[in-house]
C-alpha cells in the first residue's frame, strides 16, 4: 500500500495550525480575563496533565481496535465541542473543567498520528521529517496570521479562530486511512521489561527534563515579549522564526542521521536548548538576541522531537508501538509538561522571569547529562 504522503502531511498541517493558535495566544486570553500568574500556570499545566494518562489509554484502545484514525476523527470531534463552551464560561474553576476535558480528548491525536505515520512508512523512517515538516507550516502560518489578527481583533476573537482549527482537523482526520496492522509477535517482550532497559528509562526520564525546561516559553514567552513593549504581531514573527529553523531541521534530519548517532544528535539538542532559554531570560529586550534563540528552536524542539520519535519506535516494536508512542508523550509532554507550565507559574510572580528561564536551562542541561551517563550511541 503507497504512503498516503499528503493526506498525512494535511493533517499534520492542521493539527499544527491548532497549536499555533492555541500555544502562543491562550495565555494572552487568560490574562486577559484578569486571572494571575499562578492560575495561568496551573491552568496551562492541565493540558499536559490529560496526557499523562489520556495517551496510554487512547493507545490501548487503539491497540485494541485497529482503527487509529477513526479514534483520532471522534476525539476530534468531541474536543471541539467541549472547546465551544470557552464562549460561556470565565470563572476559574469553570476554565478548569473545561482545559481538562479538551485535553483528554485532544492527548489521542499525536501518539495515534504518529505511529499512524510510522507504520504507513514501514522500513522509510527517515522520510518522517518531510511529513512532520508540514505541521510546522501550519503552525507559522497560524502564529503569524492570528499575531496580526489580535492587534486588530479583541483577543476574544481567539475562540473563534481556535474553532475553525478543530474543523480542519476533523475533516482532514476522516481522509487519512489505517496502516495495516503490524504481525503481532508470538510472545512479544513485555512493555516494563523494555522499560527496564538502562537506555529507554534515560531518554525517558531526558524527555522528562526537557517538558519541564519548555514550561516558561509554552506558558509565558507571549506575555513576555509584550510585557516588554513587542506587538502582538512581533510576538507571532518570533514564533513563527522559531518553526521556520523546525522546518529546515526536519529537512536535514535524514541526512544528519545518517552521519550520526541519535545519541549523539539528543545531546546536542539538549545543550543547545539550555543556551536557548539563558538567552531569552537575559536578553529579551535585544531583538537579535531573540531572534538567535528562536533559531535554535530547530535543535530544541524539530531534531529533538524527530530523534526521540525514531528512538522510541526502534524500542517499541510489532504490538507496542502506539503504547511506546504514548508512554513517551506521557512522560514529555504529560508529566514534564505538567511540572514545568506549573513551575513556571510560580517562578514568574517569585523569583522572576529570567531566573525562571534560567532555571528552565538547569533542567535541560540535567537532560543533557542524563543521556551523557546512561545513553551510548550503540543504543541507538
Amino acid at each position: 500500500m503507497p504512503v498516503p504522503y499528503w493526506r498525512l502531511s494535511a493533517f499534520y498541517f492542521a493539527y499544527f495550525s491548532y497549536v499555533g493558535v492555541i500555544s502562543p495566544y491562550f495565555s494572552l486570553y487568560l490574562a486577559s480575563l484578569g486571572l494571575a500568574a499562578a492560575q495561568i500556570g496551573v491552568l496551562l499545566s492541565l493540558s499536559s496533565l490529560t496526557r499523562v494518562i489520556g495517551p496510554n489509554f487512547w493507545g490501548w484502545i487503539a491497540d485494541r481496535t485497529q482503527q487509529r484514525a477513526r479514534i483520532i476523527g471522534l476525539t476530534l470531534a468531541l474536543g471541539g465541542i467541549c472547546f465551544a463552551g470557552f464562549f460561556f464560561v470565565r470563572s476559574f474553576w469553570g476554565l478548569f473543567a473545561l482545559l481538562l476535558a479538551t485535553g483528554f480528548f485532544g492527548s489521542a491525536s499525536m501518539p495515534l498520528t504518529e505511529s499512524l505515520t510510522l507504520s504507513h512508512l514501514r522500513g522509510a523512517v527517515s522520510s518522517y521529517g518531510s511529513i512532520r515538516l508540514w505541521g510546522s507550516v501550519g503552525f507559522i502560518l497560524t502564529v503569524t496570521l492570528v499575531g496580526y489578527a489580535l492587534d486588530v481583533f479583541s483577543v476574544a476573537s481567539l475562540l473563534w479562530m481556535v474553532l475553525a482549527t478543530y474543523a480542519l482537523g476533523w475533516a482532514c482526520a476522516l481522509a487519512v486511512p489505517d496502516a495495516a496492522a503490524a504481525a503481532r509477535q508470538t510472545a512479544p517482550e513485555p512493555v516494563w521489561t523494555i522499560l527496564r532497559r538502562p537506555e529507554v528509562a534515560a531518554l525517558l526520564g531526558a524527555c522528562f527534563l526537557m517538558s519541564i525546561a519548555h514550561g516558561p516559553l509554552y506558558a509565558f514567552y507571549s506575555i513576555y515579549l509584550v510585557d516588554h513593549g513587542y506587538s502582538k504581531a512581533a510576538v507571532g514573527w518570533m514564533w513563527s522564526i522559531g518553526v521556520i529553523a523546525e522546518i529546515l531541521m526536519f529537512l536535514l534530519m535524514p541526512a544528519w542521521m545518517r552521519r550520526h548517532s541519535l545519541s549523539t544528535i539528543l545531546r546536542v539538542c539538549f545543550a543547545a536548548t539550555a543556551a536557548r532559554f539563558l538567552m531569552i531570560g537575559w536578553g529579551v529586550d535585544s531583538a537579535p538576541i531573540l531572534l538567535a534563540a528562536q533559531l535554535l528552536h530547530g535543535l530544541s524542539f524539530g531534531a529533538y522531537h524527530a530523534a526521540a520519535v525514531t528512538a522510541i519506535h526502534r524500542w517499541f516494536q510489532g504490538a507496542h508501538q502506539v503504547r511506546g508512542q504514548a508512554i513517551y508523550l506521557s512522560v514529555s509532554f504529560g508529566a514534564g509538561g505538567v511540572l514545568g507550565s506549573a513551575c513556571s507559574g510560580l517562578g514568574w510572580g517569585s523569583i522572576g522571569p529570567a531566573w525562571t528561564f534560567s532555571a528552565a536551562a538547569f533542567a535541560a542541561l540535567a537532560g543533557y547529562a542524563l543521556l551523557q551517563w546512561k545513553l551510548r550511541p550503540a543504543h541507538i
